[in-house]
């Protein structure tokens, strides 16, 4: 047994095409000792096609809450691991949270090997504001609590992210629709990285449409980007925005950020800074 512990490497994966594996996810795949994935049939074609031949084993929802321990075990004596998803970065709507908690708890520090995310790919191409958002993942299947979860985000004014499965797509933008208003901007992106990559912009009322009538819009796997709630009338947290960025910067560069922040117009924020300014 060897008296130095191992590594636990979180490894990000493509979405989509293979093409966007890091050079550096190879190299630690190829020289871990064991890769713990989320279904073997997915990852054998990943690790096939970079020639990467370790042992697999399956760590999963319903496995990994007494599969984290043992893990851990062989991290101690020496082994060096490492955690890919079936596509994008593990623990993001994925397992692996019990896992790097119980390494944690052992006193191993989980390294990350970064690259692809479908909630922040999507989210650079969306043309939504990116300077503060909520990833949500997965909500609730049934109707009712999925609504229920709508609503107590409906005041939110952060972009807001959300997976959703081909099959629920349509009922999942109806109860969005819905809860939010048909007006609320949102784009759903399709296939990322994909041959068939579609991207749908506009308004919750358009949008639904669109994919409702296209059979081929409902295949594939979704990321949804709603855009947060508008308040362009609450002039109380306008000014709270306001007041200390006037101390640190002029009036136009102070309207300009809160009006990023905030999602006020500019010309709204720009006559209440100089208010302010006197």
């Amino acid at each position: 047994m060897s008296s130095k512990a191992g590594e636990l490497y979180i490894v990000a994966t493509p979405i989509g095409n293979l093409k966007d594996m890091t050079y550096r996810a190879v190299e630690v795949l190829q020289q871990v000792d064991l890769i713990l994935v989320e279904d073997t049939r997915n990852a054998i074609k990943l690790l096939q096609h970079y020639s990467i031949r370790q042992p697999m084993k399956a760590l999963h929802e319903h496995n990994e809450a007494h599969l984290a321990a043992e893990i851990v075990r062989k991290i101690q004596q020496g082994s060096n691991v490492a955690l890919i998803s079936d596509a994008g970065t593990p623990l993001m709507s994925d397992p692996g949270f019990r896992l790097v908690q119980a390494a944690q708890q052992a006193g191993i520090q989980a390294l990350t090997v970064p690259g692809a995310c479908a909630a922040i790919a999507a989210l650079s191409i969306a043309g939504l504001p990116t300077d503060r958002f909520a990833f949500e993942g997965f909500l609730p299947a049934k109707t009712a609590a999925r609504e229920q979860r709508m609503l107590g985000l409906k005041a939110e004014s952060r972009t807001l992210i959300f997976y959703e499965a081909k099959h629920r797509i349509v009922a999942f933008l109806r109860s969005m629709q819905l809860v939010f208003g048909g007006s609320r901007k949102v784009v759903v992106a399709r296939e990322l990285t994909k041959k068939f990559e579609s991207v749908y912009h506009g308004e919750l009322d358009s949008v639904v449409v669109q994919i409702a009538e296209d059979e081929q819009a409902q295949k594939g796997e979704y990321v949804v980007l709603l855009e947060g709630e508008r308040r362009e009338d609450q002039e109380v947290d306008l000014d709270s925005i306001l007041q200390p960025l006037l101390l640190e910067l002029g009036v136009s560069k102070a309207a300009k950020l809160a009006a990023k922040l905030t999602g006020v117009k500019k010309n709204k924020c720009y006559q209440r800074a100089l208010e302010l300014d006197k």
